[in-house]
């Protein structure tokens, strides 16, 4: 037979401070200061996020907005910068496989980022089947819905609110990315969005949301462009047009005008937001 082992009380006293009522344990004192410093500062600099976050500023003058918007539209139209901006674009097209992946029931597994703009989100789960139509259908749209429900954002006075959600976004994307290219292109992203938050002016946040929000709802419209074009030449069998193609029996084509219309109605209606009168 083995031996049963029973716990017995210790016998060990602990003294109680008056002032804290906390236990004086030798050797652990030392670093209450310091953790007490570290989460009152911590919380300090979250309520102040939380009240830059949760009030409204005034919009940037109609000649910003505009002028944001032909920056954004440069940066869309003109190659050599557009292939570097572009990761922006896919790093909300996959995060929109993701969010979909997982409002479906799907299990999300990783997702990866590349040098060349491309991505991969993968994914768990029926290999046919509503889900997968919706996870693979999300892609493509992704980047011109955030921009949409960012122009919401700004038309509510929360530009500032908008920059910080989208650190959020960033920072919970981060927890799945699964490559070293991925980690880079989020997290230089999450940190100059979060010095624009930090130490700009409220009038120059204000303008870079803006810019953001335009970069999000023209960028979301090129990839589609370029998908067509990449089908035409036979170099994008596995795109997800074709994937939903095949999985749906409607062909690929059509799931590309899908997508043109689903980004240039964001854009459109973004659009008027963005210059219409504030709510």
């Amino acid at each position: 037979m083995g031996r049963a082992v029973v716990a017995l009380p210790s016998r060990t006293h602990s003294r109680t401070s008056p002032r804290s009522g906390a236990a004086d344990v030798p050797g652990v004192t030392w670093w209450n200061g310091p953790v007490d410093d570290f989460l009152a500062t911590t919380g300090a600099v979250l309520a102040q996020i939380w009240t830059a976050a949760t009030t409204p500023v005034d919009p940037p003058d109609r000649t910003v907005v505009l002028a944001a918007a032909l920056v954004a539209l440069a940066v869309v139209l003109v190659t050599p910068v557009w292939r570097v901006a572009r990761h922006v674009v896919t790093i909300a097209h996959e995060g929109a496989h993701a969010v979909a992946a997982m409002l479906t029931g799907r299990r999300l597994d990783g997702i990866r980022l590349h040098s060349d703009t491309s991505g991969l989100t993968v994914t768990a789960g029926r290999p046919r089947g509503v889900g997968m139509v919706l996870t693979a259908f999300a892609g493509y749209v992704g980047p011109g819905l955030v921009g949409l429900g960012a122009a919401w954002l700004l038309r509510a006075g929360y530009a500032v609110g908008l920059l910080w959600l989208l650190v959020v976004l960033l920072a919970l994307l981060l927890l799945k990315i699964r490559n070293w290219f991925g980690l880079w292109s989020v997290l230089v992203s999450g940190a100059a969005l979060v010095g624009v938050s930090w130490w700009l002016e409220p009038a120059a946040q204000s303008t870079v949301a803006y810019a953001v929000t335009w970069f999000l709802l023209l960028g979301s419209v090129r990839p589609v462009l370029e998908l067509q074009s990449q089908r035409s030449r036979g170099r994008a069998r596995t795109s997800d047009a074709d994937q939903l193609g095949r999985l749906t029996g409607v062909p690929g084509i059509v799931w590309v005008v899908v997508f043109a219309l689903v980004t240039l109605t964001c854009l459109v209606v973004g659009a008027g937001w963005i210059l219409g009168p504030a709510v």
